[in-house]
């Protein structure tokens, strides 16, 4: 049961782009009742595979920014690993919560981004080219260290934090941040799940069936986020962190 409910969790990550590690440890806490901390560990080493084979299958496709991805994941790395060490402090409940939470808000900037974007652009420039250059390097490296403590400290990918900031920020488009995000947290879920594997919180017949299930269904949902129509690809963005918030919420 574990290894098929990975492997349409898999797909629906492939499709949307999104790291899908806080609705994994959704899926782990409340539907086989494994604990936060191993759901955690489990979640964001499952991510390092996930991603790498959703990032290859969308780089073929020519729909990665590799330069500002790299940057943004090297300064993800030293920012997962603290924030596993932060997480593991932290009592089960309130970090239960908090994973919740950060969902949560993660489909709000989605779906403002994505349905309110008009109103986004008034309050906030967004960028209609690449940056480049010195900023590139130094709100590149800020913006990894940011988003790679979230990830890590929490077990989310912060993959709706990582796709705003490339599409204001950075100046990428839509189809490209989906490509370069996973490309991004690709470093982060690896130093993150390091991090949990040194205060031993990692449970290796856990992470083999999640991550089988969720490396083969990613590479199969990452085909059809180039042929899926455009709104259909913005709602199952905005619905999957949704989903995996108000359950974990009210249910963990």
């Amino acid at each position: 049961m574990l290894f098929f409910s990975m492997l349409l969790l898999g797909t629906l990550i492939g499709f949307v782009g999104a790291g899908g590690a806080g609705v994994t440890i959704t899926l782990l806490t409340v539907g086989f009742h494994i604990p936060i901390h191993t759901a955690l560990a489990v979640a964001l080493a499952s991510m390092v595979f996930t991603m790498l084979s959703g990032t290859i299958s969308h780089f073929r496709q020519k729909e990665v920014v590799v330069k500002t991805g790299a940057i943004i994941g090297f300064g993800g790395i030293s920012g997962a690993f603290l924030g596993a060490n932060v997480s593991n402090l932290m009592p089960a409940d309130f970090l239960s919560d908090i994973t919740g939470l950060m969902l949560f808000s993660s489909a709000v900037i989605l779906y403002i981004k994505l349905y309110h974007d008009q109103w986004l652009a008034a309050h906030t420039p967004m960028r209609t080219e690449l940056l480049t250059g010195r900023k590139l390097w130094i709100y590149g490296l800020l913006t990894g260290l940011i988003t790679g403590f979230l990830s890590g400290a929490f077990g989310i990918g912060a993959a709706a934090y990582i796709q705003l900031a490339l599409m204001v920020i950075f100046g990428v488009p839509l189809l490209q941040t989906i490509g370069t995000c996973m490309m991004i947290i690709l470093p982060i879920s690896a130093a993150g799940g390091l991090g949990y594997l040194f205060n031993d919180r990692l449970d290796f017949m856990i992470f083999v069936q999640t991550l089988a299930g969720l490396m083969i269904g990613a590479w199969f949902g990452a085909k059809g986020t180039h042929l899926a129509p455009l709104p259909l690809l913005k709602a199952a963005i905005v619905a999957l962190p949704t989903i995996g918030s108000i359950i974990m919420i009210l249910f963990h």
